[in-house]
C-alpha cells in the first residue's frame, strides 16, 4: 500500500502520520506515505497556488495548473486511486475506508481556500470525499483522518487486527460500552456478564449493547435493517 498526499503546508500532514500506528507502519515497511508540496508544482517565481473566483465574492480558489501538473508528475499512467478532498464530496465512511484499503496505491489532494477549480477535478480525474458535514481550514486534517482510517487496516499494522473489526461502524453499528480494570471504580460496577467468562453470553451482551447505542444515538444507522436482521448480519465481539 501507498498513499501520497499533495498539500500546501506538508508538516501539517507529515507529522500526525509519523507516530503511534502509522508511524511504526510507516517506519516498518507495512505501506509508504509520501507528502508532496504543491508548490514544487508551480511555474511562477512566487508559487501562486490560488487566485480570485471567477463571478466574483469572497476567498480565494485553488488554481488547477500546480494540481494538474501534480497529479500527472507523480501518477503519469493514471494507476493510482485519485481523491481530493472537498466539502462537497461524498462522505467518506467506514466502508469507504474499508474498500480503499484494498487500493494498492492512494493519491490525495489536499483542498483549500474556497474550493478548486472544477476543471482540475474533471481533467485529473479526481474523486471528491469529505469527512463530515462541516468545513474545516484546510483539507489536510480530513486526508490524515482519511489516510488514518485506511491504513490502520493494513495488515500487519495493528497487533491485533480483530480489535479493528469490532470498532463502532465496522459492522455498521456503533460499538458496545468498553470497560477495564478495576472492577469497581468510584461505586460502578463492571457489567457482572463481562466478568462472566461465558463468551456466547459475552457476545449477546454486547450485541443488544451496540445496537441500544445505535438506536438512541445514530438510528440513521438501522434504517431499513428488518428486526433481527442485525443479529444475522452483524458479528461483535
Amino acid at each position: 500500500m501507498r498513499i501520497d498526499i499533495i498539500t500546501i503546508f506538508p508538516n501539517m500532514v507529515d507529522y500526525p502520520l509519523s507516530d503511534s500506528l502509522i508511524g511504526r507502519g510507516r517506519e516498518n515497511g507495512i505501506f509508504e506515505i509520501k507528502v508532496h508540496d504543491l508548490r514544487d508544482f508551480t511555474t511562477d517565481k512566487h508559487k501562486v497556488v490560488d487566485d480570485i473566483p471567477y463571478g466574483g465574492g469572497p476567498g480565494m480558489v485553488m488554481k488547477p495548473e500546480p494540481i494538474v501538473e501534480a497529479v500527472r508528475s507523480i501518477d503519469p499512467d493514471h494507476k493510482a486511486m485519485r481523491l481530493i478532498t472537498s466539502a462537497g464530496g461524498e462522505l467518506f465512511s467506514q466502508k469507504m475506508a474499508t474498500d480503499l484499503a484494498k487500493v494498492r496505491w492512494i493519491l490525495i489532494i489536499c483542498g483549500h481556500y474556497k474550493g478548486v477549480d472544477q476543471r482540475a477535478v474533471e481533467i485529473a480525474h479526481l474523486r471528491e470525499v469529505s469527512i463530515g458535514d462541516y468545513v474545516l481550514t484546510g483539507g489536510e486534517y480530513a486526508a490524515v483522518v482519511m489516510a488514518d482510517a485506511i491504513l490502520r487496516l493494513i495488515p500487519g499494522t495493528m497487533n491485533d487486527f480483530g480489535s479493528a473489526v469490532d470498532d463502532s461502524h465496522f459492522t455498521g453499528l456503533l460499538g458496545p460500552e468498553e470497560y477495564t480494570r478495576p472492577e469497581v471504580f468510584e461505586g460502578i460496577r463492571v457489567p457482572d456478564v463481562l466478568i462472566s467468562g461465558h463468551h456466547e453470553n459475552i457476545r449477546k451482551w454486547r450485541f443488544e449493547n451496540a445496537i441500544s447505542r445505535t438506536q438512541t444515538r445514530r438510528p440513521d444507522l438501522l434504517q431499513g435493517v428488518e428486526p433481527g436482521q442485525e443479529l444475522k448480519n452483524k458479528q461483535i465481539g
